[in-house]
């Protein structure tokens, strides 16, 4: 009598296995693209707040509010990597607004805006689009 002590995987258990990997790599991928664009617009809402501040502090300085340029020439603040001023970037004596979008930012939103004293109903509050 002969016994076959071969061991080992077959042709079918390892495809079998190469389709599973896939399915799950079909999952996961997406899901981590949509994480990263949610930490970008994090960033971009962590630097709106910190422009927020940054205005207050200036304003305090200069009896004015500050455009980014003159926030950052004052060395009172700066964006994080990857973001940048996106259309809005006003200041005056009594008021202010700014708009920041990240650009690799891949599905909406991908920039907030603030403004402060410019009698908008939603002044001082950060809105993503």
């Amino acid at each position: 009598m002969r016994v076959n002590m071969k061991k080992g995987f077959t042709l079918i258990e390892l495809l079998i296995v190469i389709v599973i990997i896939g399915i799950l790599a079909a999952i996961a991928i997406p899901k981590f693209a949509a994480t990263k664009d949610k930490a970008k617009l994090a960033s971009v809402r962590t630097d709106i707040r910190n422009y927020e501040t940054a205005e207050e502090a200036y304003f305090s300085d200069y009896s004015t509010y500050g455009t980014s340029a003159d926030l950052i020439a004052a060395k009172a603040y700066a964006m994080s990597n990857g973001n940048s001023v996106g259309g809005t970037d006003t200041a005056d004596s009594t008021s202010y607004s700014i708009e920041i979008k990240n650009a690799s930012i891949s599905t909406p939103p991908d920039h907030c805006s603030v403004t402060q004293n410019t009698g908008a109903t939603t002044d001082g509050q950060i809105i993503c689009q």
